[in-house]
């Protein structure tokens, strides 16, 4: 019999023993490891959440370092469970996974946060992502996933909208209610009338650029959603963008990607379909990190987790991002 059938021969007759004992998630048949250096010699390699010392398990948990004369190995692969897709119901739901208004298509849980002055937790997004660009209602079901890939109200109703911060359209500009400006416009019309021009002044409101697409969601229960983004971990705070800072983030269409700062302070019209457009100033913007579905991400520092931006637009070659700074203050939220 050779070495591998004898280790085989070994694993049918102990493994379902093995995979009983504590900590243990498996097993299979490999080279051994010693000292993290594989070896050439062959064993039965045991796969554990979390490699602990003998001291701390019973002793029947003990992995004994030879069956039946084959030797075993002891490795660390952490909790092994079922791959999902981004577009899946997730239970708890992670950040990076899609979520979405109940009558939109679907974009990105970006993170959860802090109201600042009730403490509760809240799911952090895109206006457009869950309030659907200004047309929703506080208390409007928060679908995860989004309506696109096959949420429910019936089934999958993960959170309600909280608050946001509206967003500005550019269109022709409404008259102005202001009584100063009408009286100014219509000492000047009069005067107009005088030296007979047939130009008049109509008082409008300046329509304000804008800084955020944000809102903010209450989840139904807090054993419906995660604090960790996926592939990317837990939030440990916030920086400020910086030119060529290395930046990742994790979303519903494109999965984990990483980018560049490429400039600061940068105003850019959006487009938000259906001819609206919004002017957005003093944002991040980096290289192409996104696809159509990733708006909501939050964007991170490459080195530590520090949230620095909130994504909500791009093209092909960029994308934009609400510096973190405003979304916090617009929102009143913290993180942890």
């Amino acid at each position: 019999m050779s070495e591998a059938e004898d280790i085989r021969r070994v694993k049918e007759k102990h493994g379902t023993s093995i995979i009983a004992k504590k900590n243990v998630v498996g097993l299979g048949v490999g080279y051994k490891e010693t000292k993290g250096v594989k070896t050439d010699r062959m064993a039965l390699v045991v796969m554990v959440k979390e490699k602990v010392s003998a001291e701390q398990l019973e002793q029947r948990d003990v992995i004994p370092a030879q069956i039946e004369g084959v030797i075993t190995d002891v490795i660390e692969v952490g909790e092994i469970v079922a791959l999902q897709e981004r577009t899946d119901r997730w239970r708890p739901a992670p950040g990076g996974v899609s979520i979405g208004h109940f009558k939109i298509t679907a974009g990105t849980l970006g993170v959860l946060v802090r109201d600042e002055e009730t403490d509760e937790i809240l799911i952090l997004s895109n206006n457009h992502v869950m309030a659907n660009s200004n047309d929703a209602t506080q208390g409007d079901p928060i679908l995860q996933p989004g309506p696109h890939d096959g949420g429910t109200m019936a089934e999958d109703t993960i959170a309600n909208l909280g608050r946001f911060v509206p967003i500005q359209f550019e269109s022709e500009p409404p008259p102005s209610p202001c009584p100063f400006s009408k009286a100014a416009a219509g000492i000047g019309n009069f005067l107009a009338r005088l030296v007979g021009s047939k130009h008049r002044l109509l008082p409008v409101v300046i329509q304000q650029a804008n800084q955020v697409d944000g809102a903010l969601a209450k989840p139904v229960g807090h054993d419906v959603v995660s604090s960790e983004i996926l592939e990317i971990g837990a939030v440990t705070g916030e920086r400020e963008a910086e030119l060529g800072m290395e930046v990742k983030k994790s979303g519903r269409t494109t999965g984990l990607t990483t980018g560049t700062v490429q400039l600061l302070d940068a105003s850019v019209q959006v487009g938000y379909g259906g001819g609206r457009t919004a002017l957005f100033t003093n944002q991040i913007l980096t290289t192409n990190m996104s696809k159509g579905g990733d708006s909501g991400s939050l964007l991170v520092d490459g080195e530590g987790n520090k949230a620095v931006g909130l994504l909500f637009a791009g093209s092909d070659e960029v994308t934009i991002h609400n510096p973190i700074g405003f979304v916090k203050d617009a929102l009143r939220f913290r993180f942890g």
